[in-house]
């Protein structure tokens, strides 16, 4: 077991596949062959055209593995790009079209302020200007009743408005269409017929769900990024064909699970969160393996920091998401009606910039990404990062940095830590690159705060599983500043994101608003609903896999009446569905009210498809490797320490180690600072644990 391989135990014969993950500084690549051996990569994410990094690194990986491109039974992606077109802004030719009256949905939005006090604040500004919305003579009423018949004319003139002005992608939104979208689905086939150049993206089919803003939202996103990620995914998809790859081209969603490259140039809102949501699945993985279902998912990597709650094994979900959140705080981003993983994204990835402040040191949200990077790197960067805080720390080897494939310059990262930050601040360099080091870990731990305490859970009673390449350098730091007791810091941890690609389930999700009180719906109408849901989410898994769904999954959302907000909670009938509801809710808030009615708004099924196995590689037991050893800052331990290092795949299931000690491997390197002990589990997993005394 050497380089980029990892062994496994399990007999040939099974599936071959690939999984590849854009993230803002590293693109990282798994292969796992028939005899269950993981294959691994990491490359520099190149810009402006991410897909060069993905081709480039699947020809080396599996001319590494030996396998045969017609072999290869499945490739599965994440990328950042869709979020990255609309935090940086960039796509052109993109309009909306909504009922006569309701232009200005997007630029009122909420009434409610995310910051009450704050006289300054500032909403997101909307992703279409004012000049590029148009309106329809229409209106349907909340019932699905049309008051005013779509005028046809007018919309013949408004799509001649669209092409004169060289509208590229259209969001259509009119008013009340998820009850009655008769209207909308008119005047796409009016498109089709006279400006069949342009795409369409109609709320009805994109977000049909109550509450205006967020749908027109959701809606304006999916049309914001549509014919960029289709010529993404088509040039990604063409290569792989062109390189003999005979099977489909999945892609990560923000909810967790897989679907086609062709289901998402559909529907791109969907995979807004493609990468961030493989790490939090593959953390769950390994929590359930290694007995802690309840835990922290810590990503961390070149350009932001993720954090999810993971709860009995399962990642939390919900079911409106927003975008560039300002200082996290809800309702100031882009809203969303996609399901997705409850993550919380901070600007704190080893790539994240320092600099002096009113007299203190400030790391991001800026990164200096893969271009030019760290000024470790030596590609041009002159600014100080966490990665170059790490290297002159002694926590990173220089020599073994990504694999092997670059060379870390420390002089350089001496350099520009001692310039921009130290000798601004009258620091000595030891001290400068200590306080980016702590700095960052203390707004990860603000984060961290944000995901368990803030959703009502004591980070003491979780584990916390660090992915990502620069994950387990903070990992422990961070489970000692939140006092809790065991960090998990998995094999691969700089690749993990790619392996939770592999481990996703295969599912689309659907959802329908019906507004109705508990005790005054109709069983029918409810069945009917979801039978129709049923039938939409079915056909995207028999275009998957060619089978129909293993399992289909049931919720709605409920409300006590009168109230503005709803949980989501599984469903099983009329009957039983109040009771589920109120034991949610007193989870939640603390008690219920039982008697009060209950309201239920928007019903949602989940079909979920049939995965191929994927088995995570195991070390075998045997005597405890030898270390070598390095110089480290430790503040705590009289300063430059003489501290071990283990090469992780020398290490065998059962070897224990005491920090300091320094394990480095080819994806990352994992820092286990004084006053903590580690073991090596079965799946090479280190087990980190606080010794007693060994807190904040």
């Amino acid at each position: 077991m050497t380089g980029g391989e990892r062994g496994g135990d399990r007999p040939g014969g099974g599936p071959v596949q690939v999984a590849f993950d854009v993230g803002g500084t590293f693109t990282d690549f798994v292969l796992q062959d028939a005899d269950g051996r993981l294959h691994t990569l990491k490359r520099l994410t190149t810009y402006p055209d991410p897909a060069r990094a993905c081709l480039e690194g699947l020809d080396e990986l599996v001319a590494r593995a030996g396998v045969p491109w017609p072999d290869l039974a499945r490739a599965v992606h994440g990328t950042t790009l869709g979020s990255n077109l609309v935090v940086e802004r960039k796509a052109t030719g993109v309009a909306l079209v909504t009922t006569r009256g309701f232009r200005d949905v997007l630029l009122i939005g909420r009434q409610k302020r995310y910051q009450l006090y704050d006289l300054q604040i500032e909403k997101p500004a909307p992703l279409i200007e004012r000049d590029r919305i148009w309106e329809v003579t229409e209106r349907v009423l909340a019932d699905g009743i049309v008051r005013t018949p779509l005028d046809e004319a007018d919309a013949a003139r408004v799509i001649g408005e669209l092409q004169r002005h060289r509208v590229r992608s259209v969001a259509v939104v009119f008013l009340h269409s998820y009850v009655n979208p008769d209207h909308e689905r008119r005047f796409g086939r009016l498109v089709q017929k006279l400006a069949p150049e342009i795409e369409v993206s109609l709320s009805c089919e994109v977000s049909p769900q109550f509450r205006e803003y967020e749908r027109t939202s959701t809606t304006v996103v999916n049309a914001y990024l549509m014919r960029a990620v289709r010529d993404y995914l088509d040039r990604i998809a063409g290569h792989l064909v062109g390189r003999g790859y005979r099977g489909r081209l999945f892609v990560m969603q923000s909810g967790g699970g897989i679907a086609t490259a062709e289901a998402m140039a559909r529907l791109p809102v969907r995979m807004i969160e493609s990468g961030p949501a493989a790490g939090a699945l593959v953390a769950a993985r390994y929590g359930r393996l290694v007995g802690h279902p309840d835990l922290i998912a810590f990503d961390m990597g070149g350009t932001t920091a993720k954090l999810s709650l993971i709860l009995d094994g399962e990642p939390q979900m919900v079911d409106t998401f927003e975008l560039h959140r300002i200082r996290l705080a809800p309702g100031s981003g882009i809203p969303m009606n996609v399901r997705s993983l409850d993550l919380v994204e901070i600007g704190a990835g080893g790539g994240s910039i320092a600099r002096p402040q009113l007299g203190t040191i400030q790391v991001g949200p800026d990164s200096a990404g893969s271009h030019p990077g760290p000024a470790c790197y030596g590609r041009g960067g002159t600014e100080p990062t966490v990665t170059d805080a790490n290297l002159v720390l002694g926590y990173l080897n220089p020599d073994h940095f990504a694999g092997g494939t670059m060379r870390l310059d420390p002089e350089a990262a001496r350099r520009a830590i001692e310039e921009k930050v130290a000798r601004p601040l009258g620091l000595s360099l030891e001290e400068a690159a200590w306080g980016i080091h702590a700095m960052v870990n203390l707004n990860m731990e603000l984060a961290t705060r944000v995901v368990s305490i803030e959703r009502g859970f004591d980070p003491r009673r979780l584990a916390l599983v660090a992915t990502g390449g620069s994950g387990p350098v903070h990992g422990c730091r961070l489970v000692q500043a939140l006092g809790i007791e065991t960090a998990i810091l998995p094999a691969a941890s700089g690749v993990a994101s790619a392996i939770g690609l592999l481990v996703a389930e295969i599912k689309f999700d659907v959802s329908r608003t019906l507004l109705g009180r508990l005790d005054a719906l109709e069983p029918a109408a409810v069945e009917a609903v979801f039978a129709e849901m049923a039938e939409e989410a079915a056909a995207v898994i028999r275009d998957s896999t060619g089978r129909e769904p293993v399992r289909l999954v049931r919720e709605v959302d409920l409300r006590y009446v009168g109230q503005g907000y709803e949980l989501t909670v599984p469903f099983a009938s009329l009957d039983t569905v109040r009771a589920t509801f109120e034991e949610v809710y007193a989870r939640r808030y603390g008690m219920a009210s039982p008697g009060e009615p209950v309201e239920a708004t928007t019903w949602r099924l989940t079909a979920i498809g049939r995965r191929p196995p994927v088995e995570l590689p195991a070390f075998a037991p045997g005597p405890a490797p030898r270390p070598t050893y390095r110089r480290a800052y430790f503040p705590e331990h009289e300063g430059w320490t003489d501290t071990a290092v283990y090469r992780r795949e020398r290490l065998t299931a059962g070897t224990e180690l005491c920090g300091p000690a320094i394990v480095g491997e080819r994806e990352s390197t994992t820092v286990l600072p004084p006053g903590f002990s580690a073991t090596v589990d079965r799946l090479g997993n280190l087990i980190a644990r606080r010794a007693e005394g060994g807190g904040r």
